[in-house]
């Protein structure tokens, strides 16, 4: 079963084909690689990228856990009597649709799915996958009920002050709800909470973020400016495209599909759940006051400049950065589920409609952690916090699942 994606005067249509057997011995990935697809669409459009990035964590646990249902893998959450003569096209469609209909319900979902369903061949088969994917998404949608991701969660302003992180734009805190929100895995959202962004004596990355991540900055080049770019796509979008070509590049089996995509979307949604723990708890400035307000922090050896303004701007606290957090979450759950770093990565960006190939995952935080800063977004300090609480958070939940 193959769907191809179309969008249509703002609402996605959908149309099925039923794909080519797959080889001897090895099923076809294509309605994981299909749904996941769809799943990313649905879920990021209006979204922010973590909020999007947890429930891409839910939806692909219910993907997997329904895989494994099917006999390939080992479940994430649900375990359910194998049903190996199930569709696996019926049974993973209707994991996604059940739950996708339930968190995020969408213009077209409906149709989506009953298009699709169309096209697999009727019969027992069908029937089977049908009842399979029902199961184990209503076992997951009861798990994660009452988990927060709904929760209205007003902003109330710290006292203003040196150090203290004020909006940097006149919309609600981003993902603030991600505050009140259970990890997908981890036992608690504080679990590996950093140590907090340097004191304002120091001095270390302020001038670096001050020269390199100016609006105007005459010492950031062409190249450096791209780089940011590149990396302002909405992240968990990005991902998403990023890991859905890497299955389908390596070939992978519906099984091992399902359970690589479930382990990254999970380890990432758990480290942005950590992260915006960290964010809200240490509520630190965003580089655009620090150097605006130089002048009140206490640090001889940092001048204030009122003029200046960051290349990009997001709208929640400095410390730790998200997209590190991210990044490391994603690229240390690829290293766990290969078994190795040297996984070489082919990532696009719509933004700057370009290519970047990467050697090994170290080479992707790299580029990341020198990106933001570039993009006057953070100091280094919590690019590499941010990196230290991705890779534990995918470290624990790869040695726990």
């Amino acid at each position: 079963m193959k769907l191809a994606a179309l969008l249509i005067t703002g609402t996605l249509a959908l149309t099925g084909s039923v794909a080519a057997p797959a080889a001897a011995g090895r099923v076809d990935a294509a309605p994981v690689l299909d749904w996941s697809r769809y799943a990313t669409q649905v879920i990021v459009a209006g979204r922010p990228p973590a909020s999007s990035e947890v429930l891409l964590g839910i939806v692909h646990i219910a993907i997997a856990d329904t895989v494994a249902g099917l006999g390939h893998g080992q479940p994430f959450h649900v375990a359910v009597r194998p049903e190996r003569n199930a569709s696996a096209a019926a049974a993973v469609a209707t994991a996604t649709y059940d739950v996708l209909r339930a968190r995020v319900p969408s213009p077209g979902l409906e149709t989506t799915y009953a298009d699709y369903l169309a096209g697999v061949p009727d019969g027992r088969g069908k029937t089977r996958g049908i009842q399979l994917g029902r199961s184990v998404a209503a076992a997951v949608l009861a798990w994660r009920a009452g988990d927060g991701l709904s929760n209205t969660v007003p902003y109330v302003q710290a006292p203003p002050g040196p150090g203290v992180w004020e909006p940097t734009a006149a919309t609600p805190p981003v993902d603030i709800v991600l505050t009140q929100v259970k990890p997908l895995a981890l036992r608690s959202r504080a679990q590996f909470r950093p140590a907090g962004p340097d004191p304002l004596t120091s001095k270390r990355d302020v001038a670096e973020v001050a020269s390199l991540g100016r609006k105007d900055s005459t010492t950031r080049t062409a190249a450096e400016t791209e780089a940011a770019m590149f990396w302002s796509e909405q992240t968990a979008q990005q991902w998403s495209r990023t890991l859905l070509q890497l299955a389908s590049d390596r070939h992978l089996s519906l099984g091992a599909a399902a359970q690589m995509l479930a382990l990254v979307h999970v380890s990432a949604g758990d480290s942005v759940i950590a992260c915006w723990d960290a964010k809200f708890h240490y509520l630190s400035w965003r580089p655009v006051h620090a150097i605006q307000r130089a002048d009140t922090d206490g640090n001889r050896r940092t001048h204030a400049d009122p003029t200046w303004q960051s290349l990009l701007n997001v709208n929640h606290p400095e410390y730790p950065s998200g997209h590190s957090c991210f990044t490391a979450g994603a690229t240390r759950a690829l290293q766990a589920f290969f078994h190795t770093g040297k996984v070489p990565l082919v990532i696009s960006s719509v933004v700057t409609n370009t290519e970047r190939s990467y050697p090994d995952l170290a080479a992707v935080r790299s580029d990341v952690r020198e990106a933001r800063i570039l993009a006057g977004l953070h100091f280094r300090h919590s690019m590499l916090d941010g990196e230290t609480l991705g890779s534990q958070v995918a470290g624990w939940i790869s040695r726990n699942r």
